[in-house]
């Protein structure tokens, strides 16, 4: 999975989505393009959060029938589950958010692939519940996503325990290598990062099992309007999945 954390316009969704799809289609790697239709949960009431629901949804769709690719979403509450499922493949359940039941089974009910991300708070066995949610809703068409625990206030820290534990699930477990880096609770209200260690994060998740990674990436970092201080350089997302292949063969 991997896009940019939001869609800020139709031309450079569409721009990063044509270069994620020549780098995997170059090494097979099955592409989900990621973009969020909006970021509900930001630090300050002057964040970025869209640029219209309807609008960004429409370009997440005009991306999948263009490079015939699926596609993947945040939604934040019951209400919106339906309303991003008429749009795209894939309902992603952001980890603050993976204990809330009726968004789970809203989500469950679409029918549409769900991605839970693991709460930074739960470890990954207790992800059986919001499976268990998913399941007797009558959705078998989950996965679920690693994004680094809490560690003090203002950093994360990645437990690859929980790859295993998760996969003892049998559904597919993804590594998010981008916000496992992130350095949440700033003073300044922007969320930091620490872009330089997605490859260590990415690399280690291969080695252990992961199914899939999670990456959001960007043509110019620095002046994304979200997220900017954890995502990968698009120009560097070459080299690293060369890297990540190789791993990949080596431990199959």
């Amino acid at each position: 999975m991997a896009g940019p954390c939001a869609i800020e316009s139709e031309d450079m969704a569409m721009r990063i989505a044509e270069k994620i799809l020549t780098i995997t289609d170059q090494y097979q790697i099955p592409f989900i393009f990621k973009g969020s239709y909006r970021k509900a949960n930001r630090s300050r009431i002057d964040s970025f959060t869209g640029i219209g629901d309807e609008k960004a949804l429409k370009i997440l769709a005009k991306v999948g029938q263009t490079f015939d690719v699926p596609t993947v979403t945040d939604i934040h509450e019951s209400t919106e589950a339906a309303m991003a499922a008429a749009y795209v493949d894939v309902l992603q359940i952001p980890a603050f958010l993976c204990r809330q039941t009726d968004l789970l089974i809203a989500a469950a009910k679409t029918g549409k692939f769900v991605n839970v991300k693991k709460g930074q708070f739960l470890s990954g066995s207790s992800m059986k519940h919001a499976i268990s949610k998913l399941q007797d809703s009558g959705n078998t068409n989950i996965m679920l996503t690693d994004r680094g625990n809490t560690f003090g206030y203002q950093d994360l820290i990645v437990d690859y325990r929980n790859i295993t534990e998760m996969k003892a699930f049998h559904v597919p477990v993804i590594m998010d290598c981008t916000h496992s880096l992130q350095r949440p609770n700033q003073d300044s209200g922007v969320t930091g990062g620490n872009p330089a260690l997605i490859e260590t994060i990415a690399k280690a998740a291969i080695a252990v099992g992961a199914d899939g990674l999670f990456i959001e990436t960007h043509p110019d970092p620095a002046n994304a309007k979200s997220d900017g201080a954890n995502m990968l350089h698009l120009d560097n997302l070459a080299d690293l999945m060369a890297k990540l292949v190789r791993i990949r063969a080596a431990i199959i």
